[in-house]
């Protein structure tokens, strides 16, 4: 194995050795005594304190100066300068530690433990005046040390995505800012969380592995089940299970769900992702709609402090109340054409005209579909609801109360991507039946995102489920916009990648 050992790592390893020939163990099983956080002493510490501390983290950067030095702890606040001097941390005649494992046999990214007392250095400096230092974890890699220079270039940057996504390890340990994404990915569902834990919806938790890929319209990955000798699949929704808890007389539920779709990956796509699905009886889409603002604003101030987030050059407002449009409406003012009068051919004939791409088995509802999101979606920065789909589009949706044409659904879409989607829960089983069979067709026809047949949930609307209000957001997506990152791997801490070239 040594064979394939840089340089650097042979110096580590042989540093372990020397450390248990000392006596020291690199990986102590014992407990440290921490006491503050590198944050914590920041806050607490007054001029003419002798504020004892215990700290433990990594080593991030040493400047030895004779007999005394200077380093950079990180804890998982942040970074806190230590003072150590020899004579201090090695009472008496004994220097070993000092001269040879603090000089010679620690590196950057070890993680060690320190006690001492704060003091203020003649440059402003608080830094803690070490009088015990323990080591806690030989780190056998040497970190990527990224440099700037006086003009402010930056030297040996890790910046690879390929690197940074696989070895998420190393870029939340050396590039700034990216923990504070996934800090700020947990106050963001922490706020959804609030929301809906104050307005008495329950939490629940749904199956992962199903037996029939409901609630959306995306291709599923399929997995085998052993004991039972069935194929299964991972969710691509968790709708369906939620609504029938509906049936069984919860009034509102929700669901941090992680969903799998066996697609494509992109900026806005991985195969798996985080959606919030609520779903709250007596309840319709315009009420849904008030509910997302309110959400949705006080979400983006816990991220942010504000209502507003800014995302590449454009600053999004998420105050109350968001603009509101129909889907096809919307796709008449830039065709001069009114959608749903046409038929599929000549659909087909429209999209040729403005060059948006088809496939020979998309129906009238995939290709108004394709209209909108070549034609109007790029234009819609601002939070906008884009309401009233086309019947063909939503086999899960109640039928519009005024234009049995449509249905009463709402996107929410932010900067050019969905954000949100609901509806007016569909709960009529005998509507719904047919709907799936049209679904069905389409499958026929080669669509293998259109939805399959779930008996048993038609079996459970028959039983009757109250009118419903639901919606699915995106949270990654949702993350993306708070945090300004402009892809969908910024804001997953381990997102899908290719097998490791070995």
């Amino acid at each position: 194995m040594s064979d394939h050992l840089s340089d650097q790592e042979l110096v580590r390893r042989e540093a372990l050795q020397k450390l248990r020939a000392l006596g020291i163990e690199p990986f102590p099983a014992a407990e440290y005594p921490v006491s503050h956080t590198a944050k914590q002493v920041k806050e607490l510490f007054k001029d003419g304190d002798q504020l004892e501390v215990g700290l433990a983290g990594r080593i991030m950067s040493v400047r030895v100066m004779g007999k005394a030095s200077f380093a950079v702890l990180r804890d998982h606040t942040g970074d806190q300068q230590i003072y150590i001097a020899r004579d201090e941390v090695c009472p008496g005649d004994d220097k070993t530690l000092y001269d040879e494992v603090w000089r010679h046999l620690l590196h950057l990214g070890d993680f060690i433990g320190v006690h001492g007392h704060m003091f203020r250095t003649r440059t402003g400096e608080i830094t803690v005046h070490v009088k015990q230092l323990t080591v806690l974890a030989k780190s056998l890699r040497p970190l990527p040390v990224v440099k700037t220079d006086e003009a402010g270039n930056v030297h040996d940057a890790f910046t690879d995505p390929e690197l940074r996504y696989r070895m998420r390890y190393v870029d939340l340990v050396v590039n700034e800012g990216v923990k504070e994404t996934f800090l700020k990915r947990s106050r963001i569902i922490t706020a959804m969380r609030a929301t809906m834990d104050e307005a008495g919806y329950h939490e629940v938790d749904t199956p992962v592995l199903q037996p029939i890929p409901g609630g959306a319209a995306a291709r599923p990955f399929i997995t085998h089940h052993n004991a039972l000798d069935v194929p299964l699949y991972l969710r691509i929704a968790n709708e369906l299970y939620l609504k029938r808890l509906i049936v069984g007389g919860f009034d509102g539920v929700f669901e941090f769900s992680r969903n799998f779709r066996n697609e494509g990956m992109d900026r806005t796509h991985n195969p798996e992702f985080t959606i919030m699905e609520l779903y709250v009886a007596y309840k319709d889409y315009g009420w849904m709609m008030g509910f997302m603002e309110r959400m949705l604003e006080r979400v983006c101030i816990a991220a942010n402090g504000s209502s507003s987030t800014t995302f590449r050059e454009n600053t999004i407002h998420f105050t109350a109340p968001f603009k509101r449009i129909t889907m096809c409406g919307s796709i008449q003012e830039k065709t001069g054409k009114d959608v749903l009068e046409m038929d599929e051919a000549g659909l087909r004939s429209l999209c040729a005209a403005h060059h948006v791409h088809v496939e020979p088995s998309m129906g009238k509802g995939k290709l108004i579909d394709e209209l909108f999101s070549a034609l109007v979606q790029p234009e819609l920065i601002q939070p906008t609801f884009v309401t009233d789909f086309p019947l063909e589009m939503s086999p899960l949706c109640k039928k519009h109360r005024s234009d049995p044409r449509l249905t009463e659904r709402f996107e929410l879409f932010v900067n050019g991507f969905e954000l949100a989607n609901a509806y007016s829960e569909l709960n009529d089983p005998i509507d719904q039946r047919e709907r799936f069979e049209d679904q069905l067709k389409l499958q026929q026809r080669g669509d293998d995102e259109a939805m399959f047949i779930d008996q048993d949930f038609l079996r459970a609307l028959e039983y009757g489920m109250p009118p419903t209000s639901g919606v699915g957001i995106g949270v990654d997506r949702l993350v993306m916009l708070l945090t300004g990152n402009t892809t969908i791997q910024e804001v997953l801490l381990f997102p899908q990648m290719r097998p490791e070239k070995v």
